[in-house]
């Protein structure tokens, strides 16, 4: 928006469309065209079902929002184990080491709940959304995770 002498906002381009402009199709069947919808950006009609085309279809996982985040909490996971070594190297008590051990360990189970609850919210998600056998395989996938998790 541009202000004009009077002080009144004035559009800047004549062709810029404002998002009120646009339909909300959350829930509507038989869509044809293009719209935004959370995760879920294209929606086209094809002979009688919806194509879907998301984000986890271009490659866009669900961490990508807080990827700088899980780098920075890995490096520091990084850090802890580089301190156990520093410590055996240095013969530290050994109960002071597997106090270190155990602090790593939680600190790695945490990051992995994290990523577990971001790929049920995007993943799973996304293939609820699609719908079929993808759905079926996507909840597989989580459960082997949980499964390989409660493990260790």
């Amino acid at each position: 928006m541009t202000t004009t002498g009077t002080g009144a906002n004035a559009p800047s381009s004549p062709d810029t469309t404002s998002t009120a402009d646009t339909p909300d199709v959350t829930g509507v069947t038989g869509v044809t065209g293009v719209t935004e919808v959370g995760d879920v950006t294209d929606v086209t009609e094809v002979t009688g079902s919806a194509d879907i085309v998301t984000d986890h279809d271009r490659g866009i996982h669900g961490y990508h929002q807080q990827k700088q985040e899980h780098l920075k909490r890995l490096r520091r996971i990084e850090g802890q184990i580089r301190g156990l070594q520093r410590m055996v190297d240095e013969d530290v008590y050994c109960i002071d080491i597997l106090t270190q051990v155990s602090a790593s360990t939680k600190a790695l189970q945490s990051f992995a709940l994290q990523l577990l609850e971001e790929h049920l919210r995007h993943c799973v998600a996304d293939a609820a959304v699609k719908g079929g056998d993808e759905i079926d395989a996507k909840v597989k996938e989580a459960t082997q995770a949980i499964a390989r998790m409660l493990r260790t």
